[in-house]
């Protein structure tokens, strides 16, 4: 009987453990610990670089599970900053994000897989002028752990490439544009 007590506490034991490890995450955009970064072609000449500046959002992780995570960003297109007030006048009109009309942007992941190595496959649908595409970010946990303020945070980074064609733009010449998404949330 005491054995009988004994294996069912540990297994109580293991299982808080597991359950513990799997959190909901916010992303620290108070901290400015999160970054949503742009890159185009600009005629084929140079990059054009920017960012979104303002953008929220969470995610579950669970390093036990990590085909059980799942990650949302929502993204305000007129916060987009290419360190150019015209250009980004230009960039937030009818040509290009249209952000009167479509004033939000979205990322819902639908699957993520873990491929090893701290590397990960996260699809899902991406939200932006009004048009909704499936795309892939390959994504790297970049770390987890306590901070110095008592809470305890996890980090990742990752890109994808998008043809704004596949968008609606109404000037889609720029062709494909690179995201780079570093993302720092705090456990809740």
């Amino acid at each position: 009987m005491k054995n009988i007590l004994i294996s069912a506490l540990a297994f109580a034991a293991l299982s808080v453990s597991f359950v513990a490890d799997a959190a909901k995450y916010k992303i620290d955009i108070k901290g400015a610990h999160a970054f949503i970064n742009f890159k185009a072609s600009h005629l084929g000449y140079s990059w054009l670089t920017g960012r979104f500046n303002e953008f929220d959002g969470e995610f579950d992780f669970d390093p036990n599970n990590i085909n059980a995570s799942k990650i949302t960003v929502d993204i305000n297109p007129a916060s987009i900053d290419s360190n150019h007030a015209e250009r980004d006048k230009h960039l937030r009109s009818e040509d290009f994000l249209s952000v009167d009309k479509f004033p939000k942007s979205k990322f819902v992941s639908t699957k993520i897989t873990d491929l090893g190595d701290n590397k990960l496959k996260v699809e899902g649908n991406f939200t932006l002028h009004g048009v909704t595409k499936p795309i892939v970010i390959d994504a790297v946990k970049i770390g987890e752990g306590k901070d110095p303020w008592g809470g305890y945070r996890a980090g990742f980074s990752g890109t994808t490439t998008i043809n704004v064609a596949d968008y609606d733009f109404k000037s889609a010449w720029v062709g494909n544009v690179e995201l780079e998404l570093h993302i720092e949330g705090i456990r809740q």
